[in-house]
């Protein structure tokens, strides 16, 4: 039971991290254009 106590703040520190850094990359705009990637597949390079 004395685990809980060493588990639980260090899950949330790490909940805080990947809080943050989804915050910072919807910040840097990395979401903002999702179709494009998607054709760029399809398009012939010349």
């Amino acid at each position: 039971m004395s685990v809980i106590y060493i588990v639980l703040p260090v899950a949330l520190v790490l909940g805080g991290f990947a809080l943050a850094a989804f915050l910072w990359s919807v910040k840097q705009g990395q979401f903002e254009d999702l179709d494009t990637p998607a054709i760029r597949v399809a398009l012939d390079d010349d």
